[in-house]
């Protein structure tokens, strides 16, 4: 890990280092970049502990350790130390413990108490299986927490007794649930996460719930005798896969109640500072591929709840109160750039902080994150397009960065420039926004090569934030464009909605005046345009390649090829049918085909690669076999690349991330016209 923030920021100033040349990014940076996540400031507001992610070169890993900083910047310091992954530091209410995780001992993950007096730390488990969501009780001598609690699973299939010294193959593996394998995950064991509760004394957890279903994270009541959680106990959860509950759970009796009942999510359940209120987050499911979340309160008794941002048109998340019960603050995306906003209990929606995000090392998608102490300070994961996140505090009137964890390798790294565009859809003039990325050292007079890059979901957002894989691209002399087409989140639910049962579709209008948006300013070489995308954006750049031939060169990561195999083979079978199709595939076989890159494929004379993790669950890899035999059995050139061990997240561990850039970088250059 790179200890560089032990020194003052002020020797940076004192030494000439950035009068050194300068050079571009070299792959093997990613190596060195580091981000912040995870800020916890202090009840009273005088400290910020967060996570600081680092990565180890030679054994391929990502890593984290935990720091602490005064508000003012002041005594910024590790707590933790060593090549492990500490992390989830939640600090006690009076301030003076912290929980945090850590598999520094055995590589076994570990709930550990810390008192910040001493900085002594003790274990406080050592399960077999590590904590999930932990809080504190309100008295501080209890913790509760969620934990993957393992059930056996019978199989029909009885084997005869093989004879003594026989060596036969392992047993087959029987399944007869819908949801049997996950990303991420592999093949799902039997059981499900349970809440516990424990002592800070240690000792053993204690189990509260035993039902055959998961539960979420639980937060305390003010009095400490009941715990709040969201969960899905329909019978039919499997099918209904976005009908989820917010519930009480009785820490005497272990009974369970309900609090809400609607068909629709509802959960992240958060008490009042009087413990009169719940807030908590969800809609009434219209059974829309997208559908805004929306924040509520009622009483604890589930009695009088009431919408309070009907009228505010973006997802609400990470919802906290106020200390005088008056409002809430939250985050929430708009426009590609996430905020922290305050709202009333009347439904008066302030936008306080701006600036947050940095957590998507790869790509540039909007993620960030805050708390709020009592006394309204602000720490957050503070990111723009020339970093990753740092950490940002704020109070209600100014905030300041604090930390600047990629300094050392930016002195000596020349970063590309990125510009935000709007630009008309062909389609329909609706207002689409992107990001243009000039390579360093550009000169706007020249010609440059031209990728464009599409994000997944689709019901995600990029933003204006820092992206290891578009400066690669740049520095490789690449003019990168970003977009936000539509389908995209963070501009509202009309327009999240333009692609409900129609995706892929005029997303490519989209996306292709937005190339042309960016021609138009003169310096993009139009005899080299090339395309690549992941998730979604690899089936929107399948589909692109099979109706347009403009693109010298394309790469299509993890996608989605043939809707019908997809929606029968990936993790969440259920939702993909009902909310992304509405019709099961032989209930409507040709849409299903009409809106498949599958399709297109006769078309397709673009130079194409597949690229696709090994144990991808969610787009798998059978997607990519698919449509590279097709190109083949076309006779178009193509290529496909397995990453060994990933899942639908390729960058599970550095190298990969490294190899899917280099991968798409040797097929564009391969095909690229030198002059």
């Amino acid at each position: 890990m790179k200890i560089k923030l032990l020194l003052p920021i002020l020797l940076f100033v004192s030494i000439p280092l950035f009068s050194q040349n300068k050079s571009t990014l070299e792959l093997t940076d990613i190596f060195d970049m580091e981000f912040v996540s995870d800020p916890q400031i202090s009840p009273d507001g005088s400290k910020i502990i967060y996570v600081r992610n680092f990565k180890d070169i030679m054994t391929d890993k990502n890593l984290s350790n935990l720091w602490i900083v005064n508000y003012d910047g002041s005594q910024n310091r590790p707590l933790t130390t060593g090549n492990q992954n500490d992390d989830y530091p939640r600090w006690s209410h009076d301030g003076k413990k912290i929980i945090f995780k850590s598999n520094k001992s055995d590589d076994k993950m570990k709930l550990y108490l810390m008192w910040m007096d001493t900085k002594e730390i003790a274990p406080l488990t050592n399960t077999p299986k590590a904590p999930g969501a932990v809080s504190w009780s309100n008295d501080d001598r209890y913790l509760a927490f969620t934990m993957f609690v393992p059930e056996a699973e019978e199989s029909i299939v009885k084997l005869p007794a093989k004879p003594e010294g026989a060596k036969w193959n392992t047993p087959p593996t029987y399944i007869d649930k819908l949801n049997y394998r996950g990303d991420g995950q592999g093949y799902i064991k039997g059981g499900h996460d349970q809440i516990f509760t424990l002592s800070i004394d240690g000792g053993t957890p204690k189990q509260l719930t035993t039902t055959t279903f998961d539960h979420g994270a639980p937060v305390w009541s003010k009095n400490d005798q009941t715990l709040y959680f969201s969960a899905n106990f329909n019978p039919d959860e499997a099918f209904e896969p976005a009908n989820s509950e917010v519930y009480t759970l009785n820490i005497a009796t272990a009974e369970v109640s309900p609090l809400t009942t609607r068909y629709g999510p509802d959960g992240s359940p958060a008490v009042s500072p009087d413990g009169k209120m719940i807030a908590y987050t969800g809609n009434d499911d219209r059974l829309q591929g997208y559908q805004i979340t929306e924040l509520y309160v009622m009483n604890t008794d589930g009695s009088n709840s009431k919408l309070l941002s009907g009228n505010f048109d973006r997802d609400i998340a990470n919802a906290q109160w106020s200390n005088d019960g008056k409002g809430l603050y939250f985050q929430y995306d708009t426009e590609g750039a996430t905020k922290i906003g305050h709202i009333t209990l009347d439904g008066k929606v302030t936008t306080l902080v701006e600036g947050l995000g940095g957590l998507s090392l790869g790509r540039p998608y909007n993620a960030g994150d805050f708390t709020v102490s009592k006394n309204s300070r602000f720490a957050y994961t503070l990111g723009n397009t020339q970093h990753p996140s740092d950490l940002g505090v704020a109070d209600k009137k100014v905030s300041k960065r604090l930390t600047f964890v990629n300094d050392d390798l930016f002195s000596f790294r020349d970063l590309g420039k990125t510009e935000e565009i709007w630009w008309k859809s062909s389609y329909d003039q609706k207002d689409i926004q992107g990001w243009v990325v000039t390579p360093p050292n550009f000169d706007p007079s020249k010609k440059y090569p031209f990728i464009l890059e599409i994000h997944g979901g689709p019901f995600t957002s990029y933003g204006s934030v820092y992206s290891a894989e578009i400066q690669a691209y740049a520095a490789a002399g690449y003019v990168v464009l970003y977009s936000n087409p539509r389908g995209s989140t963070s501009y509202g639910a009309e327009f999240g909605n333009l692609i409900h049962h129609d995706y892929p579709n005029h997303d490519y209008d989209d996306l292709m005046s937005g190339v042309d948006a960016v021609i138009e300013k003169g310096y993009v070489d139009t005899n080299n345009l090339f395309v690549t995308g992941g998730s979604g954006g690899g089936v929107l750049t399948a589909w692109i390649v099979g109706k347009t031939d403009r693109f010298k060169a394309a790469v299509v990561a993890k996608p989605v090829i043939n809707w019908t195999s997809f929606v029968l083979y990936a993790d969440g079978a259920a939702f993909f049918s009902k909310y992304w199709f509405g019709k099961k595939p032989w209930e409507d076989p040709e849409n299903y085909f009409r809106r498949s890159p599958l399709s297109y494929v006769g078309n397709v004379t673009t130079p194409t690669m597949l690229l696709t993790g090994e144990e991808d669950y969610r787009t798998p890899i059978a997607e990519s076999e698919q449509f590279y035999t097709a190109l083949k059995l076309e006779g178009v050139e193509t290529a496909m690349v397995r990453i060994p061990g990933a899942g639908h997240g390729i960058a599970n561990r550095p190298s990969n991330l490294v190899a899917k850039i280099a991968s798409v970088l040797a097929w564009f250059e391969k095909y690229k016209d030198v002059k």
